[in-house]
Formats: structure tokens, sequence, C-alpha cells
């Protein structure tokens, strides 16, 4: 209970906070009449709001469009410039994309196909669960990938539930048959046989009382597993999370000559090995919190499908049978899908010269990951969601009434994605949020408080570099719990760039992993959107999602921390301070 003079402060907390942060720190500007102090006062501000969330996070993101002219810190023109960048048109091409995968249903089609070809026993059921989550969770949003399993989940739950239920009806029926039988044969040989009777009924009810207490643990353990898969799984890919294409837009803002280092295809080959070893580790950790590690129970080595699993299985074919054979438009979505990961990886390739420089005079210079995504977004909005019919028109023989009806319809047949659906489903605040972000790194970079910021970390030279990869894991991963991951990562990695630059490491070996850890919101309802998704359907407790998130927590950081240091330093030659690292730096050292 909060003290009598405290409450009326936290009654009217948020105002307090709106007016009261830029009232304290406006001295700041004042006592040092500075840009990179002008920068940091308004830096400050948006970092209060982005944590307490006052205002909208995208609100705030809006900020330096009003306050870095106002200050003189940049002009309108480049402020305005960052909010839909090569970065964000490429983030925005990928959304539309995964709107159309989820407008036809072609997510739930590949996820109940995957789950039926591996199978319903217990151990077997949850890896399934989490591979077709973080799939998924790699092309389209994790809420939206949450949202649409858990309802998976939660069936096939209720039926095994429903199904173990008739099966102990069924026993108990049995069993009191037995016993019946057996006392009035007894009774005829003149013996009594009733406290016998009474005794196994006696030992049926801690047994029921276990297995139920064993049917909440496996309900716990395959609600949490859908969420984990969904934060992991977006780690893999450069369009999967926000903070990833963060980070992928301040290294294009902080170090334009870095020659695209961070791309889609780099990134996937550093992120979905991590992610991989995390998914298993994780799959791992919930078997043994929730399950235990008896493999012939979980994993039915020798044995039969039960009932339960026989029930389990037929809710996935049913869901399966719902959705139909595969349609004209989720075939077409499937295939420019594939296309659109296939330019991606060939684009720049890194090992051959890739389709952007054959086709094109000078194509690794103008066209980037954006340019790929934006065309096949294109094409959603042109290609036919039907089967095109080609029928010959004869005027004599039409009816004049369906004549002009025809003559009013469109020449244009309804397309694959309508414009109308992606503009309800389109996660706009996170668009700017993003920009927000951009606009800040470039400020940051240009009035001279990156620099500034660098010189203040210089004494954290004398620390080994993978000591300070690992505590900016474990520093983010808990900042992440209670602040937007996007947010998270825009507040962090310019300051990360900066002690890179000041301790002389390749920027990317702290910055990738607080990009990586920012995903890592594992232990709260209120971390991510996944986690308050599953928390909604009552199966676990707060208490439940702290416990096992935290382990969540050390297996993600040690994961990262052995991706930094094992395949991630010759991908990106991490063992050597960069020359296009340096040219951004404006200090001596």
């Amino acid at each position: 209970m909060a003290p009598t003079c405290l409450q009326p402060l936290l009654r009217y907390r948020s105002i307090v906070i709106l007016l009261l942060t830029p009232l304290l720190l406006l001295p700041l500007p004042f006592a040092v009449p500075t840009k990179e102090a002008r920068c940091g006062y308004i830096m400050m501000i948006m970092a209060v709001y982005w944590c307490t969330e006052v205002i909208p996070l995208a609100v705030t993101s809006l900020m330096p469009v009003v306050f870095f002219p106002l200050l003189g810190v940049q002009t309108s023109k480049k402020v305005c410039l960052q909010y839909l960048n090569s970065t964000n048109m490429l983030f925005f091409g990928g959304l539309i994309v995964a709107i159309s995968v989820e407008q036809w249903n072609l997510h739930k089609r590949i996820a109940l196909r995957v789950l039926l070809i591996l199978g319903v026993k217990p151990a077997l059921l949850m890896l399934g669960f989490m591979i077709v989550t973080a799939f998924l969770s790699m092309w389209i949003s994790n809420t939206a990938t949450t949202a649409m399993m858990v309802p998976i989940v939660q069936a096939v739950l209720d039926q095994l539930d429903s199904t173990e239920h008739d099966v102990t009806m069924a026993e108990q029926a049995t069993g009191q048959t037995n016993a019946v039988i057996e006392l009035e044969e007894k009774n005829t040989s003149g013996s009594t046989a009733v406290p016998g009777v009474s005794n196994e009924q006696d030992t049926d009810v801690p047994r029921s009382s276990e297995e139920k207490k064993m049917r909440k643990r496996i309900c716990k353990g395959m609600t949490l597993c859908v969420c984990y898969a969904a934060s992991i799984g977006g780690t893999a890919t450069l369009t999967g999370t926000g903070p990833n294409v963060v980070l992928k837009g301040q290294m294009n803002q902080l170090y334009p000559d870095s020659n695209d280092i961070v791309d889609f295809a780099s990134w996937f080959g550093f992120a979905f090995p991590n992610m991989v070893l995390m998914l298993v580790l994780a799959w791992l950790w919930l078997q043994f919190s929730f399950m235990g590690l008896n493999l012939k129970k979980n994993w039915g080595f020798g044995t039969e499908k039960t009932a339960k699993e026989k029930a389990a299985y037929s809710v996935l074919k049913a869901e399966m049978k719902k959705l139909g054979p595969m349609s004209y438009a989720e075939l077409n979505v499937l295939l420019l899908f594939v296309l659109l990961v296939i330019l991606w990886f060939s684009r720049n390739p890194g090992f051959i010269k890739g389709w952007a420089a054959i086709l094109f005079k000078g194509g690794e210079k103008y066209i980037t990951d954006s340019v790929p995504a934006m065309f096949i977004a294109l094409l959603l909005f042109i290609l036919p969601a039907h089967k095109p019919k080609c029928t010959a028109w004869n005027p004599s023989m039409s009816d004049p009434e369906q004549t002009e009806k025809d003559k009013k319809k469109s020449f244009l047949p309804t397309p694959l994605l309508d414009w109308n659906v992606v503009q309800r489903k389109m996660p706009w605040s996170i668009v700017l949020l993003l920009g927000g972000g951009f606009a800040l790194a470039d400020a940051s970079a240009s009035s001279g408080l990156s620099s500034w910021m660098g010189r203040q970390m210089t004494p954290l030279g004398s620390i080994p570099p993978w000591a300070i990869a690992s505590v900016i894991s474990i520093i983010t991963a808990v900042f992440t719990e209670c602040t937007s991951n996007v947010a998270t990562a825009t507040l962090f990695l310019p300051v990360f760039s900066s002690l890179a630059e000041s301790i002389r490491v390749h920027p990317l070996y702290v910055m990738l992993p607080g990009t990586l850890s920012a995903s890592f919101a594992f232990m709260l309802p209120v971390a991510t959107p996944p986690n308050a998704i599953v928390f909604s359907y009552g199966h676990i407790h707060v208490l439940d999602m702290v416990k096992t998130g935290i382990v969540m927590n050390i297996i993600g950081v040690c994961c990262v921390t052995l991706a930094i240091n094992t395949w991630g330093r010759p991908m990106f030659q991490l063992d050597i301070f960069p020359a296009w690292a340096n040219s951004t730096s404006h200090f001596e050292l």
C-alpha cells in the first residue's frame, strides 16, 4: 500500500512524468550550450517516455521531427528522410508479404502439415509446435504467429483432456465391474472382501491427483513453448523482428562506408545457427521443467499410440481438412514468398557475384534488400487471387442485362492483396518507431554526441572484449523485459557503437549481442505480445514464466556469446577494427 502522500502522484503518474521529465532535464542544454547537449536532452526525454509509455511509443518517435530543427540539432529535411529510408522500406515490404501469407491462411496450412509429419508423442508434439512457430516467426510477426498457434495448441490440449477423461471413466467402470464379480465370488466361498475394494478405491485418489498435476504441467509447457519459440524464431532473419531492422538501419546511418556488411544473407548465416541452438536448448529445458526426461513415455520408444495421441492426431487432421485443398491464391503467395527469399539470398551472396551485379550495371551499389521486398509487394497487388478464365464472348448469345453488368465490372480481377487489408493489419507504430530510432542515431552521429559518449567509455578498453559483449547481452536482456524490444535496441545500439569505437573493437562485436538480446523477453507477460497472448489463456502464472524465463535468458546469453566468438568471427571479421568504423570517429584516442 502506497503512503497517503504518494497516492495522488500515483494517480496522476502519466501527467507527472510527461511534464516533469523535460522540466527536470531543462538545465542540461542551458548549462552546456552545445549541439551535443541539446541532442542528448531530447534523447533522454524520449528514453523516459519510451520506458514509461506515458504516451504511445509511435507518438514519442515523432519528437525528433519537431525538436531537432527547433533546437538547431538538424534540419527538418534531414530528420524527416530517416522515417522512410531503405531499411524501413525493407521492413515495410516484408510486412506486406507477411500480411498476404496471413490473409490466405498459408501459415496455418504449413503449421498443420509439419505437426502431422512430426507426430503427436508429447516430446515430438512440443518440438513440432516450436519448430513451426519459430519458422513462421522468421517471416511474419511474432504476435501474428503466436495468435495463430495458441488456438491450435489449445484445441489439441482440450482433446487430450477430454480423451483422457473418457479413458479414465471407462477404466473405472471396468474396475468396478471386476470388483463386484470378485466380491460375489468371495461371498459364495464364505469370505468378505469389502475392505479390499475400499483400499483399491483409496489408491485411485492420489493417482488421479497426480494425473491432474501432470496435465497442468503439460499445458504450461505446451503454451510457453509457443511464445518462446516465436521470440527465438524472429531473431533468425533480418525482417523477423524489429531490433534486427534497427541494427541494419543504424549500421547504414553510423557507418555508411561499411559496404552493407549486414544484409539478409549475412544476417541469416550468423543468426540462423544461433536460433537452432537456442530452440533445441529451450525445448530440452521445457521438457525437463514440465514433462521430465522419460524417453519411453515422452518419445514413445517401443510403444504404440495411446488413445490420447490418436485423439490429438485426429484434431490436427480435422483442422487440416477444414482448410480444404490448396487454393490458387495460396499457391501464388507461396511461390512469391519463395521467390522473395531466393532474391534476398542471391542478391549479393559474397562468395560469387549476385543477380544485382550481373543483371544491372552498378547494381551492387544501387540495389539493396528493400528492392526485392517492394517488388514482391507490388506483385501481390497485381496478380489475381483466382485463376483467370479465358472464355470467348459472343454479344448475340449473351443476356442484355448480364452484358450491362459485365461492362460495369473492372477488367482487372481481384488481386492477391487488397490495400484496405494492409491498412488494417500493418503495424504502423513499429514503422514510426523505427524511423524515430534512425533519426536519433543520425542526429547523435552528426551532432557529436556519439563521439562524446565514446570518449567517456575509453577506460573500458582494459576489459576483455568477450566480457564486455557478455555484460551487454545481460543488460539488454534485463532491460527488454520492461521496455519494447525495438525501443531497447534503438536506445542502446548507438551507445554500443560509441563503446566499440572507444575501445577499438569491431562495432558488430558489441552491437550483434545487444540486438539479439533485445528479443530475449522471456520472463514477464508484459515483456512482449506473444507472452501476453499465452498468459491470457490462463494456463500459466507469472511465477511460472519468471522461473522458466530466467533460465531461458541465461540460455540466450550463453548462445549469443558462443556465436559471436565462434562462427561470427570469420563471418564478419570481428578480430580486426575496420577502417570504415574508424572513419566515423570524430575524436582522437
